[in-house]
């Protein structure tokens, strides 16, 4: 496995050979994400340009670490960043009488405040019990309390929303103890 500071470095040079490579391995699925989410290919080139972009601006600020696999986090900065183009294009649709000058700096900056919230929520919900993880990561995938219920083997689907909601309350208190929350918030 290459070291992950390996890609980032090499976006900073601005390495040819290593972006190519980037892309052969990465863009396949980036694109796949995004046509199947209301996209079109150019929409994906977009995306994992920009994604590229901030990952670079963002290691040359912060020498930030990246704690899982490059492809996965490269990934997930795509999703996110895709997922924020189609909030901003719902917003745009609906007033289009106005014509919206784009500033990249604040898009981008915007961009990596979000993936830091994100990583400040993901380490944080790996910090709460595996009982809570796991009956949170259903409520998020808007799994049906009665199936919540079946699988954890509860009494009924009140102890289930008040499982949710002491699970929730556990993961809240960890992201707010966290000294990254204040910063994070605060923009």
């Amino acid at each position: 496995m290459t070291d992950n500071s390996f890609f980032l470095k090499a976006l900073i040079a601005n390495d040819s050979k290593a972006i190519k490579d980037i892309y052969k391995a990465n863009f396949f699925k980036v694109r796949s994400f995004i046509v199947k989410n209301r996209g079109q290919e150019q929409d994906a080139e977009d995306i994992f340009q920009k994604a590229l972009l901030q990952l670079a601006v963002r290691y040359k600020k912060e020498k930030f670490i990246i704690n899982t696999s490059f492809e996965a986090y490269l990934f997930t900065v795509c999703k996110n960043l895709w997922r924020r183009e189609l909030n901003t294009n719902k917003i745009r649709v609906t007033n289009n009488d106005n014509l919206e000058l784009k500033d990249d700096n604040e898009d981008i900056a915007l961009a990596v405040l979000e993936q830091k919230r994100w990583e400040l929520f993901t380490e944080s919900l790996d910090l709460i019990s595996e009982n809570c993880k796991q009956i949170l990561k259903l409520f998020f995938a808007k799994t049906a309390y009665a199936e919540i219920m079946e699988r954890f083997n509860y009494n009924s689907e009140t102890v289930v929303r008040q499982r949710v909601f002491k699970c929730k309350n556990s993961l809240k208190a960890i992201v707010r103890n966290d000294k990254r929350y204040k910063a994070l918030t605060e923009l």
